[in-house]
């Protein structure tokens, strides 16, 4: 579904990313590691047509650097961590703003039946429709991360791009959130690219393993065949023994 030949970007000149190149299968999900600053935020910013880049990125053909907004917005949706919010609309409206790009009007002109309809399946979907008439800044962190995954979903987009979404959340609340993102993205003509700093969320999560460091490529395997050893060089520890070492308090 997608496809990235020798991608290299940046910003002011400073280049982040340097000639990656790698693919993503139809209902594939691929995890991005490494260590802050390796250029994982940067690459997905480039994936979704939001930071220009050399080289070229397509998604089942479609050519990003050609595509307009508003197409790419159809295709590709993008989940971020919890940040401050702003805005005080209700959960129902935060949600209904990922029909924008499919919508001919305004976001918030008088509902269509089957727009309507959409959105509460989408927060159906997350055990949030009996707090559509809440405003999100009354929301616990879990309750918010679920309203802004149900806007992802009613965005219907071809492709998700996580960067850490499960930051500051309960473990609960994580382990939640990327069971319905992977569950979502094994139906037809989906995937998902996620960064995620967690390396156990990562292997029980995702399909493929992608290493990065410097903004290159240090190894890329399936998730069940990834060799763990190459972490340790990349954070500067013994990943193995420290998460051996913890393991050992749960046997007690």
């Amino acid at each position: 579904m997608i496809n990235i030949e020798h991608v290299s970007c940046g910003y002011d000149l400073n280049p982040i990313i340097k000639d990656i190149s790698f693919t993503v299968k139809e209902n594939e999900i691929l995890c991005i590691l490494g260590p802050n600053g390796c250029g994982k935020t940067t690459l997905l910013r480039a994936i979704s047509g939001l930071l220009p880049a050399t080289g070229t990125i397509r998604m089942n053909g479609m050519n990003i650097k050609t595509a307009g907004r508003r197409e790419i917005a159809k295709k590709i949706a993008v989940m971020n961590q919890l940040t401050s919010i702003y805005f005080s609309y209700t959960v129902y409206e935060t949600v209904k703003m990922g029909r924008y790009v499919h919508s001919k009007g305004g976001i918030f002109q008088t509902d269509q039946k089957k727009e309507k309809a959409f959105v509460y399946e989408c927060l159906d979907k997350v055990g949030m429709l009996d707090q559509k008439d809440r405003l999100i800044t009354e929301l616990s962190g879990g309750q918010l991360q679920r309203a802004l995954f149900a806007r992802v979903l009613a965005q219907d987009p071809e492709i998700i791009l996580l960067d850490e979404p499960t930051n500051h959340l309960d473990l609960k609340y994580q382990i939640e959130l990327l069971e319905q993102i992977k569950e979502w993205g094994k139906k037809e003509n989906r995937c998902v690219i996620g960064v995620l700093h967690d390396i156990n969320h990562a292997l029980l999560f995702a399909d493929k393993i992608m290493l990065l460091n410097d903004g290159q490529i240090k190894a890329y395997d399936d998730s069940c065949d990834f060799d763990l050893t190459s972490l340790n060089d990349i954070y500067g520890i013994d990943v193995g023994d420290y998460m051996l070492h913890a393991l050992e308090r749960w046997r007690i």
